[in-house]
């Protein structure tokens, strides 16, 4: 009687499974890997509008003549504009402007500084130039110190910013520190007045003569 053995699984198919296994794992492992993972709470905020920039500090002076015309002239009149925020006003005169007077007269003229920028001004001062003398006629008198003879006061309010001669009047002045202000707020209007004395004790040889004097209003920021 023959003994029929069964058939030994061949070197490949041992192989076969283990292999099948390890591929099915490497490809868990992957798909695990490229799964998303779960989702977690949050916030956020997002600025849209993030600038900066620089304002502008600017002047503006005003007159009103006799005749209710009001003269206006801008520290942006200037070639540059506000780029040199600097202008040279000719149509405003301080001391009046009265060629004819006579001695012992006073002439007042007002003003009104206003900062017309977008930031205060921490400084203010006006500071005068040299007074001159000069001729108003082809006969005029001789004498030569008519800016030591005629009388300037400036004030703002009740304060007084400056009285003496006009050729006394030389340095610059602090218009914060005199008034006991820190600043010009933007949009603020502040006045002054200037009134001028030719003295009653002046006599012909003063004779159409005038004196002229460059002021200049400045803010600082």
């Amino acid at each position: 009687m023959s003994t029929t053995s069964s058939p030994k699984p061949s070197r490949r198919r041992r192989l076969t499974l283990p292999v099948v296994l390890a591929g099915s794992i490497a490809s868990l492992v992957l798909a695990l890997g490229l799964s998303p993972t779960v989702a977690a709470f949050t916030a956020s905020i997002q600025n849209t509008v993030d600038t900066a920039g620089a304002g502008a500090l600017t002047m503006q002076e005003t007159t009103t003549t006799s005749g209710g015309t009001t003269i206006t002239c801008n520290s942006t009149d200037g070639s540059s504009g506000v780029s040199s925020n600097a202008a040279t006003c000719s149509t405003i005169n301080k001391y009046g402007g009265n060629l004819a007077m006579y001695p012992g007269q006073t002439v007042t003229t007002t003003v009104s500084i206003k900062n017309t920028g977008s930031i205060a001004a921490n400084a203010f001062t006006l500071t005068p130039g040299t007074c001159a003398q000069s001729a108003t006629s082809t006969t005029y008198g001789s004498a030569t110190d008519l800016c030591s003879q005629m009388t300037l006061v400036v004030k703002t309010g009740s304060t007084t910013l400056y009285t003496g001669t006009v050729n006394g009047f030389s340095a610059a002045v602090d218009i914060l520190n005199k008034t006991s202000t820190t600043s010009v707020a933007a949009g603020a209007t502040t006045s002054f007045s200037f009134a001028i004395t030719l003295p009653s004790t002046v006599g012909p040889t003063y004779s159409n003569l005038q004196v002229s004097q460059p002021l200049t209003w400045q803010f600082t920021s």
